[in-house]
């Protein structure tokens, strides 16, 4: 039987049709619409596969997406990638993700030699190792039973990552509380050791927990059936090596919220305190009156 993780690696290695031409595979996780960090994680997939790293070998140290449609679920993704520039030590690559004719994402990600310089870093937030965080509990049967089927199969979903909530919250029923979060994360199984694996899998991850956290302080959640979220927009920057597959804290807060928008942003650190990536996103956050039961949104 295939596991999870085998799927999603799968799901992210995107299939050449032409040099610049790629078409990924849609999964159907839970959401509404195709998950965001899916659609991320072909992008840059894609952008990765058009650098010829056996003669010319550039990471990718950043990527900047807009979310412009939601995608089909039931629907392959086409992925054209224009090959901007080539320069002396970095390289961008745009590209856009096409579905039924439409663009549903524009992604730039930058590309650089390894170089060596000044470094600093802010500290890793003190708090418990993942060992010693209680494992995300299961949502009672009794209760999922009460909730619509989408969000059934979301909330029952065995994923191919593992999250540990340092300071859980109850989305069902959602306290108001700080805009902030640590989350321990890693993949469930371990993987080679291709980095370019390793950063598609983390820019998929990357896009769970990081726009919610602008609810907190309103006691909502994309659970509640008058809540609409949908990301906006996505950021995320390499600084250091690292592997998906060990655990990373995902330190998260959200400075503001306004005109029906939230934003949010992400520090990753290994379990040594190296600060491996950041992230940083803003989303929609409408809350209805009279709103039919759904399930979660794009991000």
């Amino acid at each position: 039987m295939t596991s999870p993780v085998s799927e999603l690696i799968e799901l992210l290695a995107v299939e050449r049709l032409e040099d610049n031409i790629f078409r990924g595979q849609s999964r159907d996780i839970g959401t509404k619409y195709v998950f965001g960090g899916q659609v991320l994680g072909q992008a840059l997939s894609a952008a990765q596969n058009t650098m010829d790293s056996a003669k010319d070998p550039r990471a990718a140290h950043s990527l900047h997406a807009y979310f412009l449609r939601a995608g089909d679920i039931e629907a392959p993704i086409l992925y054209m990638v224009d090959r901007t520039r080539d320069g002396g030590s970095f390289s961008v690559r745009r590209v856009t993700a096409i579905q039924h004719g439409q663009p549903i994402l524009f992604l730039a990600a930058s590309f650089q030699h390894e170089e060596s310089g000044s470094e600093h870093q802010l500290s890793m937030p003190e708090v418990p190792q993942p060992e010693d965080v209680e494992h995300d509990h299961a949502v009672p049967p009794e209760v999922l039973a009460r909730l619509p089927t989408k969000v059934q199969r979301w909330l029952s979903r065995q994923g191919p990552f593992e999250f540990r909530h340092v300071y859980p919250r109850d989305e069902l029923k959602p306290p108001k509380r700080p805009p902030y979060q640590q989350v321990w994360f890693r993949l469930s199984e371990k993987v080679g050791d291709e980095p370019e694996l390793h950063r598609a899998l983390l820019t998929y991850a990357s896009d769970f927990h990081l726009l919610g956290t602008a609810t907190f302080p309103h006691g909502i959640s994309y659970y509640q059936p008058n809540v609409q979220m949908a990301s906006l927009d996505h950021a995320l920057w390499f600084h250091r090596p690292f592997r998906a597959d060990d655990w990373l804290l995902y330190s998260i807060d959200s400075p503001s919220a306004q005109g029906a928008r939230g934003l949010a942003r992400g520090m990753i650190y290994d379990r040594e305190g190296r600060l491996v990536a950041s992230t940083a996103q803003e989303g929609m956050i409408r809350v209805l009156t009279d709103a039919p039961a759904r399930g979660p949104m794009v991000g």
